[in-house]
């Protein structure tokens, strides 16, 4: 597997992978809503290290930390756009003169609770797809009762993910190779983007419109009537445990 990839099912044997696929649903869902609910500072950060944690007896802390720059520049979008729109709180200081553009403490409380929510959102998700193969987390919607319709779609976007992105190198190497050079900086990264970006929404429309032919004649539908049994063990209690007086204490701190 590329290094470089994301989203994609990392093989392994440890703590994380052996977890039954509808235990790290719970999870990630668990800390979704646990985030989701949550405004204190704190608690947030407190999400994060859980996951961390979980993602270190999984060894797989490091293909988290990938995502490190992608929340970086999600965090600054998002303080740009809470100065712009949100002038709550007190002023501390003025991006323009004559009192323009004021940046309160409103604004950036949000724009930090903000990134750490998504923060939350992006680590547990990753961790529930790189340490669940597609074939068990399949399974494991099945069980829940999701249409095959739509357990199908879910596995097909997660998987698009990685295959858009080489496709994506691919374009632009090719096009490096021809001598095209839109500049450097942020000008010339986003002049490139356009004659990456066709190509590839082209070469996706041909081959999203393949694999709706394969996976009829293969008879997918009949596959949720198949559903294989899920197994459960101590450290699957633990972790639900875990998700479990994690929502509690949320709820408690929020709610009461």
């Amino acid at each position: 597997m590329n290094m470089e990839d994301i989203m994609q099912y990392i093989p392994g044997d440890r703590f994380v992978h052996r977890l039954s696929p509808m235990t790290k649903i719970i999870f990630a869902v668990g800390m979704m809503f646990a985030a989701i609910f949550t405004t204190n500072l704190a608690i947030l950060a407190g999400l994060i290290a859980i996951v961390l944690i979980v993602a270190v007896a999984g060894g797989l802390f490091r293909v988290l930390l990938r995502q490190v720059p992608l929340l970086i520049i999600l965090g600054l979008a998002l303080v740009v756009l809470t100065i712009l729109t949100n002038a709550t709180g007190d002023v501390l200081f003025y991006l323009l003169p004559d009192g323009l553009l004021p940046v309160t403490t409103g604004a950036i409380l949000f724009a930090v609770q903000m990134a750490l929510r998504f923060a939350v959102l992006i680590f547990a998700f990753q961790l529930l797809v790189i340490s669940t193969q597609p074939r068990d987390l399949v399974n494991a919607l099945y069980t829940l009762r999701v249409p095959g319709d739509y357990a199908l779609m879910f596995l097909i976007a997660i998987r698009f993910i990685p295959t858009l992105q080489r496709e994506g190198a691919r374009i632009n190497e090719a096009q490096l190779s021809r001598g095209y050079f839109p500049g450097g900086g942020v000008i010339g990264k986003v002049k490139q983007l356009g004659p990456v970006m066709l190509p590839l929404m082209l070469n996706s429309l041909a081959k999203a419109d393949t694999l709706g032919l394969t996976i009829d004649m293969r008879g997918y539908r009949l596959a949720s009537e198949y559903r294989r049994k899920l197994t459960y063990h101590a450290a699957d209690a633990g972790v639900i445990l875990l998700v479990a007086l994690v929502l509690v204490g949320v709820a408690a701190v929020t709610f009461l």
